[in-house]
C-alpha cells in the first residue's frame, strides 16, 4: 500500500464537449489521468480501462434470496505508462497522463438506472507498484444509442378503438366508445404529442376523458421477469355527460425530460406508451394504449414530407405521359373522312361572283353566301406556312444563303 504522504491525488478526467449528453458507438473519449505526489513515486505501470454493461438484480421474496445477472457490453484497455522490473519513477509534483478511448462502432446500449438495475459504463485507472497492493481511480461516462424519429417506421400514425358495456347483464346501462389517434410514434423530448380523440357515452353514468405518458421498465434475470410501470405526464378532459359525445382535436401532452427508450439490451427494456382513457365511477376505467419511442435525433418534418411530395409528383407525372402522346399529329384533311357525296351536297349550286363591289353584282340570296361560307371545308394542313410574314422570309433567305 502506498503511503499517502507519497500518492495525493489520484483521479481520472475528462474532457468533454460542452452539451454532449453521452458517447455513441465510433466516438472518442479523451481524458487525462492524474497523479500529485508528495515526494517521489515508483510503480511498474499505470493503465486506463473502458468498461461497462448492464447489471441486474432481483430479490425473490419466497426465499429472500438475490438472482443476480450481468452482460458486459465494453472492455478496452490502454497502458499510459509502463517499465521493466526496475519500474518507473516519478518526482513530486503534480503529473498529466493523456488518454484517448474510441469506442466500437457497433450501437452501445444507453447508460441508464432503474429500480432493478442499470446500465453503467466507467473509466479505470490502474496503477500497479512493486511490493505494494494495486491502486485504482474510477470514474463514470455516459454512452447514449442514437434513436432517429425520422425512419419511416416511427413516422407512421397509429390509432385505435375500443368499446365498453358498462354495468352487467340486466343491470348494464349502455356503452362507452373511444378512439384515439397520434400522427406519428416517434418523439423526442420535450416535444408536445396531439391527441385526436372521441369519446361516445351511452352509459348512465358521468365519464372524464384523460391521457398519460407511461414508462415501463422491463428486467430480465435467469428466466425471472419484474415489470416496474409509473406515470410521467397526464392531461385531462371535460366531463361527458350521458348521451353525450366529446371530441379532441389535436390535445396537447407534452413530454418531459426522460430517458431514451432502450430496445437493444437483453436484459433491460425501457419502453412508453400513451395512455388515453376514461375514469369511469363505480367500474373499471377503458383505455387505450398508443406504442411511443423516445428517440434522441429530432424530427424535422422533411421525411414524410419529401416522400408525400414525391409520390404525388410520381402519379402525376405518370398520368401526363399517359394523357400526351409522344409527338404531335397533324389534322387529317377534310377530303379524306367525308364522302364524295356528302362533299359535293355542301357545296353550293350557285356560282362565284367574279367581282363584288356592287350589291347589284349579286345574283343570288345572301343565306346562300352563308351556307357557302358554313359548309366551307378546312385548309390542308402545312408544317410550312404558305404566307410568311417578311420577318420570316428574311430569315429563311438568311438561313440558304448561310
Amino acid at each position: 500500500m502506498v503511503p499517502s504522504r507519497h500518492l495525493k491525488t489520484f483521479t481520472v478526467l475528462l474532457l468533454e464537449d460542452e452539451g454532449r449528453s453521452g458517447y455513441a458507438g465510433g466516438e472518442s473519449v479523451r481524458g487525462q489521468v492524474i497523479l500529485e505526489l508528495g515526494s517521489e513515486l515508483s510503480f511498474l505501470a499505470l493503465r486506463i480501462r473502458a468498461s461497462g454493461g448492464a447489471r441486474v438484480s432481483l430479490t425473490e421474496s419466497r426465499h429472500n434470496t438475490v438472482n443476480e445477472e450481468k452482460a458486459n457490453y465494453l472492455d478496452l484497455t490502454h497502458t499510459l505508462k509502463e517499465s521493466g522490473a526496475e519500474g518507473v519513477t516519478l518526482c513530486a509534483g503534480k503529473h498529466e497522463f493523456p488518454f484517448s478511448f474510441q469506442l466500437p462502432q457497433v450501437p452501445l446500449v444507453t447508460s441508464y438506472s432503474g429500480k432493478y438495475g442499470s446500465i453503467a459504463y466507467y473509466l479505470v485507472s490502474i496503477l500497479e507498484q512493486p511490493y505494494a497492493s494495486v491502486q485504482s481511480a474510477r470514474r463514470e461516462f455516459q454512452v447514449i444509442h442514437h434513436i432517429d424519429v425520422n425512419l419511416p417506421s416511427l413516422l407512421a400514425p397509429v390509432s385505435k378503438c375500443k368499446e365498453k358495456v358498462v354495468g352487467c347483464l340486466y343491470f348494464a346501462s349502455g356503452p362507452i366508445s373511444l378512439n384515439a389517434k397520434i400522427d406519428r410514434n416517434g418523439y423526442c423530448n420535450g416535444e408536445a404529442i396531439r391527441i385526436y380523440a372521441e369519446i361516445e357515452n351511452c352509459s348512465s353514468r358521468l365519464i372524464v376523458p384523460k391521457a398519460a405518458i407511461f414508462q415501463i421498465q422491463t428486467y430480465l434475470s435467469n428466466g425471472k421477469t419484474k415489470t416496474f410501470r409509473q406515470m410521467l405526464a397526464n392531461v385531462r378532459g371535460n366531463h361527458i355527460a350521458s348521451g353525450s359525445t366529446d371530441c379532441w382535436n389535436g390535445k396537447t401532452l407534452k413530454i418531459p425530460p426522460v430517458t431514451p427508450s432502450i430496445l437493444n439490451c437483453g436484459l433491460i427494456r425501457v419502453e412508453y406508451t400513451l395512455a388515453v382513457y376514461t375514469h369511469i365511477p363505480g367500474a373499471k376505467k377503458l383505455m387505450i394504449e398508443l406504442p411511443l419511442v423516445i428517440g434522441t435525433l429530432q424530427f424535422n418534418g422533411f421525411a414524410s414530407r419529401n416522400m408525400s411530395v414525391t409520390s404525388h409528383f410520381s402519379v402525376d407525372m405518370s398520368l401526363l405521359a399517359l394523357a400526351l402522346p409522344e409527338m404531335p399529329e397533324a389534322p387529317p384533311n377534310y377530303a379524306d373522312i367525308v364522302s364524295e357525296e356528302e362533299f359535293s351536297r355542301h357545296i353550293p349550286p350557285y356560282p362565284h361572283p367574279h367581282d363584288a363591289t356592287s350589291q347589284s353584282e349579286f345574283q343570288f340570296p345572301m343565306f346562300a353566301l352563308i351556307q357557302e361560307f358554313r359548309f366551307q371545308p378546312p385548309p390542308l394542313y402545312l408544317e410550312v406556312d404558305p404566307h410568311p410574314s417578311e420577318t420570316e422570309e428574311h430569315q429563311q433567305r438568311v438561313s440558304f444563303i448561310i
